[in-house]
């Protein structure tokens, strides 16, 4: 009869389930890693945003050099221009995705701009609602500077990117040109 209590006792421990301790051991276990794991987490991400970001400041300045060589219109007068759906025309030239064409701009934690400089070419097209310029600007700024990105993106005419490490936006082509270009 102690032989059969004794199996009894032994089911009973195997079913009473993890003391405090066991559990609190694993939650601390857990917490160490999450630790650990999530700033390398958060890091890769605004290294994926970063890299988004110079990536389509490239897509911008391809799209404007299409735009020039197809609408004879100079480059385009706004991100609005280049974006659109259905027949494409120098008013919605559908050349790059509604993301960046659409207010308010952002995709990957970068916010986006497009501003023409200088003066309007001289007898655009007709059907085109704006005239194109001869030089742009084109910026790509973190939405939150040091979370979803550290660097700033600046690109003009010639098609060389730059960089500001700050994350600050180049107010003008002169400062654009002032940083240092992407490797």
């Amino acid at each position: 009869m102690s032989e059969k209590s004794h199996n009894t006792d032994g089911a009973r421990d195997r079913n009473r389930g993890f003391s405090l301790i066991e559990l609190l051991i694993v939650v601390a276990i857990i917490l160490i890693i999450a630790a650990i794991a999530i700033p390398n987490l958060l890091r890769a991400r605004m290294a994926a945003n970063q890299a988004s970001g110079a990536s389509t400041i490239r897509t911008i300045n391809s799209a404007t050099i299409v735009y020039s060589s197809t609408y004879n219109d100079g480059l385009p007068p706004s991100l609005a221009a280049m974006g659109g759906v259905g027949v494409a025309n120098c008013n919605a030239a559908g050349l790059l995705d509604n993301i960046l064409t659409v207010p308010p701009y952002h995709k990957g934690g970068y916010a986006y701009d497009y501003q023409p400089q200088g003066a309007p070419i001289p007898n655009p097209p007709v059907a085109c609602a704006a005239p194109g310029f001869n030089e742009y600007l084109a910026t790509a700024v973190p939405v939150v500077v040091g979370t979803t990105g550290q660097e700033s993106y600046c690109s003009d005419e010639p098609g060389v990117i730059r960089f500001d490490i700050s994350g600050a936006k180049a107010g003008s082509v002169a400062a654009c040109e002032s940083f240092p270009p992407l490797q």
